[in-house]
C-alpha cells in the first residue's frame, strides 16, 4: 500500500503542475494543439477541431511518464 501512495502523490503532483502552467500560460508550449495531424475545418458559422496528433503526442509522453514512475516505484 506504500508504493500506492507513493504513486498517487506523484501523479497529484503532475496534474497539479499542469494544471498551474496551463492556467498561468496564455499559450500551450511548442504549438502544441496546431500540430500538422490536428483536424480544423472552419465553415461560414461553424468550426470543428479535433487535436489529433496532439492527443497522440500527450498520450506517448504520459505513457512514458507512467513507465517510469512504475519502474521507480517498486
Amino acid at each position: 500500500m506504500e508504493g500506492l501512495g507513493k504513486t498517487l502523490m506523484i501523479i497529484g503532483l503532475v496534474i497539479l503542475i499542469i494544471g498551474f502552467l496551463l492556467t498561468f500560460f496564455e499559450k500551450l508550449p511548442f504549438g502544441l494543439g496546431k500540430l500538422p495531424g490536428d483536424i480544423y475545418i472552419k465553415k461560414d458559422n461553424f468550426t470543428f477541431y479535433f487535436p489529433l496528433a496532439t492527443s497522440i503526442l500527450i498520450s506517448v509522453v504520459l505513457s512514458l511518464v507512467f513507465i517510469l514512475i512504475s519502474k521507480f516505484s517498486k
